[in-house]
């Protein structure tokens, strides 16, 4: 039977020969394409035989801006801006309404507590602003305003109260440099306070405010003074 079937394939290839290679060649070239598109191919084929899913694109994540920093800086801007408006109002402070704690800013909340009494810390938070919304005192007239009439004369600035000499004696007296009344004027106490100063720095010792003294002492309390 095997060799009946054999010899008939045989005449049918004899008699149509062309016919046979066609089929064997049309044969080849579907297995070698079914090949190539499921084993050689690393990417979807353009006319895939099998539906594939489409890559999923990965987006690069953007970067979010800290929103949180902000926002917390344009808050305490605001309560230092209530802060100095109210203290303003009470004659405590004479500067502009710009939401920096400066050294006028601190040496007008200095003040208001001194003035009151109140056991509150003298620098931006809530507690100062109702403090000092709740309080009643205001300020009374004195010589500061006639100090920028006298800056440029150094004798004149020495005798006339300064808020600048006010926030230094108070940092002296602060930091262990002596019992020094916050007076605003120039006097024995403060020179001998700022020459203690000046050797426990390393710096030349004269007893007088001038700019390197109030940045180094500015630069150890952390305060201004400017």
């Amino acid at each position: 039977m095997e060799f009946r079937g054999g010899g008939s394939l045989g005449a049918a290839v004899g008699r149509h020969p062309r016919e046979f290679v066609g089929f064997v060649m049309a044969t080849v070239a579907i297995f070698a394409i079914l090949f190539n598109a499921l084993f050689l191919q690393k990417g979807p084929h353009p006319a895939p035989i099998f539906v594939t899913r489409p890559l999923l694109k990965q987006e690069t994540p953007v970067a979010q801006p800290n929103v949180a920093a902000d926002s917390a800086a344009q808050i305490r801007a605001q309560l230092i801006s209530d802060i100095q408006r109210e203290l303003g109002r009470r004659n405590f402070y004479e500067g502009a309404t710009d939401g920096i704690w400066g050294a006028k800013t601190d040496a007008a909340a200095r003040d208001f507590v001194q003035a009151t009494g109140l056991k509150v810390n003298p620098e931006a938070s809530d507690g100062l602003l109702r403090a000092i919304v709740a309080s009643k005192a205001k300020a009374q007239p004195d010589r500061a305003a006639s100090v920028d009439a006298t800056r440029n004369d150094p004798i004149a600035e020495l005798i006339t109260p300064s808020k600048r000499v006010v926030a230094i004696q108070r940092a002296l007296a602060d930091f262990g440099y002596g019992q020094i009344k916050p007076t605003g004027v120039y006097d024995p106490d403060t020179r001998t306070a700022i020459e203690k100063f000046e050797r426990d720095r390393r710096l030349p010792v004269t007893g007088q405010i001038s700019d390197r003294f109030v940045r180094e002492l500015a630069a150890m309390t952390g305060r201004p003074l400017e």
